[in-house]
């Protein structure tokens, strides 16, 4: 009981510190600190919990491996939007997507469903100037919108390895890229089913004679397309295919960009300035730590025999924890570092793994993210569109509940 007890005010000092706008990396390194003082984790518990680490399986399940990689990802996909820009793509895309989707209810979804394969800080302003121009020309309201542009773009959530969790979960659970896409990739077809039917069939002005799209040539359009997009799946193809790191698919093709578009030397640097993120490595390296620290002090065990013991059902379990704390911190990678130690009991590894139960796990997870206000994409979309936080969230539910109920069904069938 008492280890479950730190747990949460280690969570409540998470979400304070983010309610006082404490930066979210400096704040889960804090947080970690906080769990440690209060387990009572020497410095040296946790050393010899890496150095163990090294003895049980293999390096790109370690701690140590996955701080690097991580790190390296989330930095580099900075630098990958930085070349974008220098090279004029992120300029050209926007009327490119647009001349792309000429349907309306269709380009609502795809501008901020592909723009949403490159997960940057604060990456939902990539899409919102162009879902808001499409909105406002045919009449859809400003809720919906910010709705719309919030969900499709976090679609990728559950199998883009751009995105720091997936590999950390492969990872943990020590399963191949592609078993993690097969199961995984039921959420996002859920998710983008439940978009489609509760955000797009309803709510979209029918339509009128004077509506007229830009236009642009389709063959210039997809080869603008193309330019821009093709680092990203090529670093997607690479995780799932040869199970490379993203970290390394990700830098190859930013090199490969760079060459192909003949970017002088000199300007290279600048570019790869913009990978410079301390707080982003203090948000890995906190989360992380969070782990280590749980897995050092024995806190894992107790607090799964006191859930036991309280007979709480295997699958209220891994679904309401992810849930709860991603509703309380707002970001998935974290949540994951924070949960999964936990659920890895019920869950397996390896070859012993219940890919259904995970399911169920991170669909609870996506759950309590999308629905939070701590979430930064929400209040983002809220001050763009200027929309109230409780009308975007009222629309995001229905979605959100279709994905828990496609975990539920993954549960029943695969856990």
């Amino acid at each position: 009981m008492y280890e479950f007890a730190t747990i949460l005010i280690a969570l409540g000092v998470l979400a304070i510190l983010l309610r006082l706008r404490v930066k979210l990396g400096l704040s889960m390194l804090i947080t970690a600190c906080v769990l440690g003082l209060l387990l009572r984790s020497s410095p040296q518990q946790v050393i010899h919990e890496v150095a163990a680490e090294w003895h049980k399986g293999p390096l790109t399940h370690t701690t140590v491996f996955l701080f690097i990689s991580l790190t390296a990802l989330l930095l580099l996909v900075n630098v990958l939007g930085a070349a974008m820009e220098q090279i004029g793509l992120s300029q050209q895309l926007i009327p490119a997507m647009q001349g792309l989707f000429r349907s309306r209810r269709l380009a609502l979804a795809m501008i901020p469903l592909m723009m949403g394969m490159l997960p940057t800080p604060g990456g939902i302003m990539l899409s919102a100037p162009m879902v808001r121009q499409a909105g406002d020309r045919i009449g859809v309201s400003r809720s919906r919108l910010a709705a719309i542009n919030f969900f499709f773009r976090h679609q990728w959530e559950p199998i883009w390895p751009l995105f720091p969790a997936v590999p950390l979960i492969q990872g943990m659970l020590g399963v191949s890229a592609l078993t993690l896409l097969r199961y995984h990739i039921v959420l996002t077809g859920a998710g983008i089913f439940g978009g489609v039917f509760v955000l797009l069939m309803f709510g979209i002005p029918p339509k009128r004679q004077s509506d007229q799209h830009d236009k642009l040539l389709l063959s210039h359009s997809v080869r603008v397309f193309a330019h821009a997009f093709w680092p990203i799946a090529f670093t997607a193809g690479c995780y799932i295919i040869f199970d490379l790191p993203p970290a390394i698919g990700i830098f190859l093709a930013i090199i490969g960009l760079l060459f192909l578009h003949k970017v002088s030397l000199s300007k290279w640097r600048p570019i790869f300035r913009a990978g410079r993120e301390p707080d982003m490595v203090l948000l890995i390296f906190g989360a992380l730590l969070f782990k280590l620290i749980l897995q050092a002090s024995g806190a894992i065990g107790s607090v799964v025999q006191f859930f036991t013991g309280a007979h709480l059902p295997a699958y209220l379990f891994l679904l309401l924890l992810p849930m709860l704390v991603s509703f309380a911190t707002g970001v998935t990678m974290p949540t994951v570092a924070i949960t999964y130690p936990f659920l890895l009991t019920f869950i397996g590894t390896g070859s012993d793994v219940k890919m259904g139960r995970e399911v169920l796990a991170f669909s609870g997870l996506l759950f309590g993210l999308w629905l939070t206000p701590v979430h930064l994409c929400v209040a983002l979309s809220a001050s763009y569109f200027e929309s109230s936080l409780l009308k975007i969230i009222i629309k995001l539910f229905l979605p959100a509940a279709g994905v828990v109920l496609a975990g539920i069904l993954m549960f029943v069938f695969f856990g």
